[in-house]
């Protein structure tokens, strides 16, 4: 396998499971040396000891990246002891309360915009002015269809801060533009998470509102979901020199179960004033 990535350090946040750790054991296995990133030392620890049994190089910080002073820390950690950070990929996230506004948990509700989309700004923000000073940084930040998706009852906390992270993202692309750094947002294909089951139970507590997320749930149960693999594939695709011209965009997974949806890439800007 190709070592592109070699001496490389790359940021995975949420690496402690799921996505986030397969994204590590990608980049990992191309050569980067990855910080691990989430709250959970445990889990951590588990994806550190996978990595190290397959030959790749890793090191595990445990950080809330929805806390500034814990991301501020987290930056001078790592690269005090792993180097300047050339990648980063903010896989972390959760789905939320699945409630209607009026009777949503305030706490749960603003969580998720904290992990899901403050997270990455304080990451972004930390980690970003030294691949612009260096000429050379990728950033992936894990997005979801559901953005695209038409509005529709209870998930409006999620939903929400995905819009706000792709329109982030965007921001953070055209500021980027022509240092050589980029920045994208991908959905990472309908997969069979710890989140997926988490939202099953929580639906199957609900009433005909719900209807749309049971059957969600069932269709991805029946399919298998897609293979958590692609989206890392994705990733590694992105922080290859190959994508040294892919910026601001949103981008899908190869052959997922849910065909890509239109976003921001078709529509011209027709703004009257320029």
């Amino acid at each position: 396998m190709s070592k592109e990535f070699a001496d490389r350090i790359a940021v995975v946040t949420g690496a402690g499971r799921g996505l986030g750790r397969e994204t590590a054991r990608a980049l990992s296995a191309r050569g980067a040396i990855c910080a691990l990133v989430a709250r959970s030392d445990s889990q951590l620890r588990e994806t550190e000891q996978l990595i190290a049994t397959a030959g790749g190089q890793a090191k595990i910080f445990p950080s809330d990246i929805s806390d500034k002073q814990s991301v501020t820390l987290l930056a001078k950690t790592v690269e005090d002891q792993l180097g300047p950070v050339s990648i980063l990929v903010n896989a972390a996230g959760i789905f939320g309360p699945i409630q209607m506004i009026k009777d949503s948990n305030v706490d749960r509700w603003i969580e998720t915009i904290r992990i899901n989309t403050i997270g990455p700004y304080l990451t972004c923000r930390a980690f970003v002015g030294g691949m612009i000073d260096r000429g050379w940084g990728r950033i992936v930040n894990f997005t979801s269809a559901a953005a695209l998706h038409p509005p529709g009852p209870l998930n409006s906390a999620y939903g929400t801060s995905k819009v706000a992270l792709n329109q982030f993202t965007r921001h953070l692309a055209a500021e980027l533009a022509g240092t050589g750094v980029t920045a994208n947002v991908l959905h990472p294909g309908d997969v069979k998470t710890d989140m997926w089951a988490a939202i099953q139970e929580e639906a199957e507590r609900l009433g005909p509102e719900a209807d749309g997320y049971r059957a969600w749930v069932k269709w991805v149960g029946k399919t298998g979901g897609d293979p958590p693999h692609k989206a890392a594939d994705l990733v590694v695709k992105l922080a290859s020199q190959a994508s040294h011209d892919v910026t601001g965009r949103f981008l899908w997974i190869e052959d997922g179960l849910q065909p890509p949806i239109p976003s921001w890439e078709l529509p011209p800007d027709a703004r009257p004033w320029q």
